[in-house]
């Protein structure tokens, strides 16, 4: 099993989502941003680590980890909920992000082991 952090990043009372590049696995799928633990690292660590290569944020809580056995790899996905502060979004693997609504989130092609988390974002107050 893979963990993964990844942030739901709020700026201007919009969402940020990226979509996977076509040479990453599940390709051209949209998803929150983060990443893979290294060695030793606690979860917590880690998304702050993998955000901050990209946005400065300020973390705020987690919701529930989605656990999603793809097949050939298994996911367990620790989203937390994150305010932007400041810095330039800089993608690095991904092919491009956009800045939704709530509602408009149900509109792109998920990561299937974020669809979970989007659920659960949809029925919170943020």
């Amino acid at each position: 099993m893979i963990n993964v952090t990844c942030a739901i990043i709020t700026i201007n009372h919009k969402i940020l989502v990226t979509q996977r590049s076509e040479k990453m696995n599940l390709p051209l799928k949209w998803e929150f941003p983060g990443g893979k633990f290294e060695l030793n690292e606690e979860e917590t660590d880690c998304i702050r680590r993998e955000i901050h290569e990209e946005i400065n944020i300020e973390i705020q809580g987690k919701l529930a980890n989605s656990i999603f056995d793809y097949g050939t790899f298994t996911i367990n996905l620790i989203p937390f909920l994150a305010n932007y502060i400041s810095g330039e979004i800089k993608l690095t693997e991904h092919k491009a992000y956009k800045l939704l609504s709530k509602p408009e989130l149900s509109s792109l092609d998920w990561a299937e082991a974020d669809i979970p988390v989007v659920e659960e974002l949809l029925k919170l107050e943020i």
